[in-house]
């Protein structure tokens, strides 16, 4: 009996520590983009794609008050209320960072303290980011108006509130590949790090499977609306019959080929997409007419 004893507690000790590496978060990267100039102009139509405004500025927050990313915006989901955080270059945002824990936060999902975010912020999209556009990012963020609002906490219950169970969650759903194969043609690759990376797209246009993970299987193909109301649409080629023109045009002016207007969550986004290059809004169309 007490051999089995010690060899129930040995196998407990190793499930533990297992568990507790396959959990652990990313490490901080020794460096990011060390020889890159940072290009505060280039930083802002990164925020621009990124949406970072979208999220992160204050509920209600028009024109220039977009840029002061005091958060608080809400988002409700079948795991609890998560509120965006405040990222302003200030002491209850980001201003005590490092270009590595900003990158680490962005791409891996892990604060400066070490700890798992919940995906309801789309690193699993932002993961794709290059370190020149990481690095643009984060000096144009740095010149943005700071703000004191603390950071609302998540209402997030049991056993969801545990955050080193992201680590699992990661582990089984989290993907580096893209979704769009490698071509030659470099407008569809523009068009598919809009698309997959900054512009995060799938994080609404994709269906979640029980756990909250995108089902690429399904990439783009619609999915329920989280608040309830209606449902986010197919932009595949089988469920969006507009043109490239017609969407290069969209994404500019909000107009449908019907001359309806943009509404809802996709009324922010177009303005995001409005303030890119007309070559950028091209990728984007060109991607999407090219998937399956």
């Amino acid at each position: 009996m007490r051999l089995l004893a010690k060899i129930c507690a040995l196998v407990a000790v190793l499930g533990a520590g297992a568990l507790w590496a396959l959990t652990r978060p990313a490490p901080l990267p020794n460096s990011v983009a060390e020889d890159h100039v940072a290009d505060a102009a280039n930083g802002a139509l990164v925020f621009a794609a990124a949406g970072c405004a979208s999220c992160h500025a204050a509920p209600g927050a028009t024109d220039e008050d977009k840029l002061i990313l005091a958060g608080g915006y809400s988002f409700a989901s079948d795991f609890g209320t998560f509120y965006a955080p405040n990222i302003s270059w200030s002491d209850e945002g980001i201003a005590g960072w490092s270009l590595p824990a900003f990158a680490r936060a962005v791409r891996q999902g892990v604060s400066p303290e070490g700890q798992h975010y919940y995906p309801a912020f789309p690193y699993t999209a932002y993961q794709h980011m290059t370190d020149g556009d990481v690095a643009d990012l984060f000096a144009y963020m740095q010149g943005l108006p700071p703000s004191d609002t603390p950071s609302t906490a998540h209402d997030v219950g049991f056993p969801f509130n545990i955050r080193r169970g992201l680590g699992i969650w990661k582990q089984m759903f989290v993907s580096d590949d893209f979704v769009l194969a490698d071509t030659a043609d470099a407008t569809l690759m523009r068009g598919r790090y809009l698309v997959e990376a900054l512009a995060h797209c799938g994080e609404c246009h994709t269906p979640r499977n029980a756990l909250g993970a995108l089902d690429r299987s399904a990439w783009l193909s619609g999915a329920p609306n989280p608040s309830g109301k209606g449902r986010i649409p197919d932009i595949t080629p089988a469920g969006l019959e507009w043109s490239e023109a017609d969407l290069v045009y969209y994404f500019e002016s909000g107009l449908t080929p019907d001359y309806d207007s943009v509404g809802g969550s996709m009324a922010p986004v177009v303005s995001n997409l409005a303030q890119l290059p007309e070559s950028d809004r091209a990728a984007i169309a060109a991607y999407l007419k090219a998937l399956p």
